[in-house]
């Protein structure tokens, strides 16, 4: 059954993810065609239903999470997949951009899917194999983004609410999946009681950092999460300009660059943990997206901004050792709350990453700019990494001096 279970997670989030890719690609259309404005009008509308969806996911990310350490985990998927699928049929059928809006805040509140798949999967993996099971997850997520725009491009033929509804019908399919396979993973008796004032962020966020050895974990995991976001912020801007690659060539880099983590995220991620430990993982993904980081700064020759894509990809250690270090320091009563609190931590990474990376960008790109350089984001995201390695090799040192002071 845990393995029923496990496979139930992972086609949850790839679902969830395809779900979101598949409104990519006719995003533009239905916007224009709901407001009777042009694609300026529509931009400036997709950009706020994405802070839209961003900023529900940040506020609700730990009430979720602690309503499945109160009710459990099988019920709160259930219902973010039935709230995820009538979201996507409200905007299928949208009228108005309000009614859209009123979908993206809705998918929002219903995101939490991720957070408590997260914590289903602490219920039922041993410790010190769960840092391969977040990067399987992560990998499904990874997935889903990939086919995702494909499958919503191809359907887009048939219009451009068409893709709503197939995203409408994967997640009742995986609703009704869940409802006869999916057991409950977290017994009675390791629940604890609901209480409303840990049910908002900044309250579950101090509840958390209470926790012992999490607080610096929880600061990294936000810093690195700033500068990953780098990516999907600049990257379609930064390849035009430095390298003069359209739509076609973007796509393609992008496709290659989630091609790479999927793998990294599936196939390395409990081998590295299991030969270098968690911490050290954490560590060496960190330096090689500081490396990474840098290259994309200074590099102007696309064959060779390509050819890097393995090694860029080799960052997707990250995020699953530290999700494994910080699910070892959280009680089974507490893991809902744990990733409802990453979930928001993530969230206000989408809201804050991307305006100080465009400017960043546009400071350097704009006639006049003192000094040309479209790579200048990723060097701003590689002084932040500066950050998290000094955050995380910290504790490590603190503890070596320790073992060498004289005893008493």
């Amino acid at each position: 059954m845990p393995n029923l279970a496990l496979s139930f997670i992972l086609i949850t989030v790839t679902l969830d993810a395809i779900g979101i890719g598949l409104i990519f690609p006719v995003m533009p259309a239905l916007l224009e065609q709901v407001t009777g404005g042009g694609l300026a009008q529509a931009a400036l509308w997709g950009g706020v239903l994405s802070t839209a969806f961003a900023m529900m996911q940040f506020l609700c990310g730990p009430l979720v999470g602690n309503l499945s350490d109160r009710f459990g985990r099988r019920p709160v998927l259930l219902v973010s997949l039935a709230v995820m699928a009538a979201n996507y049929l409200v905007m299928a059928r949208a009228g108005s951009v309000w009614w859209l809006l009123a979908g993206r805040i809705g998918a929002g509140v219903a995101s939490a899917t991720q957070s408590t798949a997260n914590a289903y999967a602490a219920d039922i993996t041993p410790a010190d194999t769960r840092g391969r099971t977040f990067g399987l997850i992560g990998a499904g997520f990874g997935l889903g983004f990939i086919a995702g725009p494909l499958l919503g491009g191809l359907l887009a033929t048939l219009g451009p609410r068409a893709p709503f509804y197939a995203a409408a019908a994967m997640a009742l399919a995986n609703l009704a999946f869940g409802f006869f396979a999916l057991p409950e993973s977290l017994a009675p008796g390791l629940r604890r009681r609901f209480t409303p004032a840990r049910a908002n962020p900044l309250a579950a966020l101090r509840a958390v950092s209470r926790l012992p050895g999490l607080r610096r974990l929880l600061a990294s995991y936000l810093i690195y999460s700033i500068a990953f976001y780098v990516w999907p912020a600049v990257w379609s801007f930064y390849g035009a300009a430095q390298f003069g690659w359209g739509a076609w060539m973007i796509g393609v880099s992008l496709a290659i660059f989630g091609a790479c983590m999927v793998i990294v995220q599936a196939l390395m991620v409990g081998p590295a943990i299991r030969r270098l430990g968690e911490h050290r993982a954490v560590l060496w993904g960190m330096l090689a997206d500081l490396v990474t980081l840098v290259f994309y700064g200074l590099v102007t020759s696309p064959a060779w901004a390509l050819a890097f894509t393995p090694v860029s990809a080799l960052g997707g250690l990250v995020t699953p050792a530290l999700q494994s270090l910080m699910s070892r320091n959280a009680p089974a009563d507490a893991q809902g709350e744990l990733q409802g609190v990453l979930s928001s931590l993530a969230a206000l990474s989408m809201i804050l990453s991307p305006p100080i990376m465009t400017a960043t960008f546009s400071a350097f790109t704009a006639p006049g700019a003192p000094w040309h350089l479209p790579g200048a984001p990723f060097l701003l995201a590689a002084l932040l990494m500066v950050v998290c390695v000094a955050l995380h090799v910290a504790p490590l040192r603190e503890a070596r001096a320790a073992s060498d002071l004289p005893s008493p």
